[in-house]
């Protein structure tokens, strides 16, 4: 348990410190675009940015460095998804809106008002209550059939995502986030079902649809993420990708998966599971509340 909790706060680390370098690659991405290109570079019809736009924004060194930064806590929550019960280490992993939080204050000069403040100290007294509530992980194993709607639903999940918020334009940055996190749930899903780990089969891992699951919602995830920093806040993207990848996979790993807390202290791990969930969607609501009073770093490509 000690291990996974350890693994699971690194991972969280990780990702909080790796979106707000993205955020800084995409706004001095998305500035330099339009100071060369003019009034409608890099957007579609619906003013969401382009495909060409997103991926001029990835090669910033600043954006490569906090994917590299990703790729580590993926690992990490990887790991810590085998460890822990899903419900207990996505959620602390999710905790990362509050790296990202405080490093966007001094990296990209958001100023965070009394409620977000607010929202971010449940967060963490909810991830305090699940800390202490967590029993012991459940089981690895599902039927195959769940390993292919896992990889059917991440394929339409992401495809369908990715045309969406292209259709939604400069308005979809707290869906983008969402799908974003719904995407890394099927990825920690995934991870934690894996066939061929334990003992390990080269043969049965290559043949698990999951694993193809794992690759579609994480790379499909960054991708949609990477959409939403353009978009708009990088708190409100980072809340909404937490609500994401916290309720679906914690809700399939106690219903599914045999998860479970502490004898008598149920209660503790629904209402913490709760008010994370809660919180996050009070940061998403506030930072969108706050960046629609200003530009969104890609709506600024349409106002040169």
């Amino acid at each position: 348990m000690i291990i996974g909790l350890v693994t699971a706060v690194a991972a969280s680390a990780c990702y909080g410190t790796g979106s707000v370098l993205q955020a800084v690659g995409s706004r001095r991405s998305a500035r330099a675009e339009a100071a060369a290109a003019g009034r409608q570079a890099g957007t579609t019809e619906h003013g969401g940015p382009s495909l060409a736009s997103t991926a001029k924004a990835a090669v910033t060194w600043e954006f490569i460095l906090g994917t590299v930064l990703d790729l580590i806590g993926f690992g990490l929550g990887a790991l810590a998804a085998r460890l822990l019960p899903l419900f207990l280490s996505q959620t602390i992993i999710s905790a990362n809106l509050v790296i990202t939080a405080v490093l966007s204050i001094q990296l990209l000069g958001i100023r965070l008002k009394r409620p977000e403040w607010a929202s971010i100290a449940v967060l963490c007294a909810a991830l305090v209550m699940l800390a202490v509530a967590a029993g012991p992980e459940g089981g690895h194993h599902a039927a195959m059939a769940v390993h292919w709607w896992l990889l059917g639903a991440a394929v339409v999940l992401i495809a369908g995502g990715s045309l969406l918020v292209r259709r939604l334009g400069a308005s979809g940055a707290i869906v983008a986030g969402l799908l974003s996190g719904l995407g890394f749930g099927a990825l920690g899903i995934g991870v934690r079902i894996l066939d061929g780990l334990q003992p390990f089969s080269l043969g049965q891992l290559l043949g698990d649809p999951a694993l193809y699951a794992i690759l579609v919602g994480g790379l499909g995830g960054m991708y949609l993420h990477t959409v939403a920093l353009q978009l708009g806040s990088v708190n409100a993207a980072t809340a909404a990708l937490v609500v994401g990848e916290t309720v679906v996979p914690g809700a399939v790993g106690v219903l599914w998966l045999g998860d479970s807390s502490r004898a008598g202290l149920g209660w503790m791990a629904a209402l913490g599971f709760v008010l994370a969930v809660v919180s996050a969607v009070g940061v998403a609501h506030f930072g969108a509340a706050e960046e629609s009073a200003e530009p969104a770093p890609h709506q600024e490509l349409t106002n040169h």
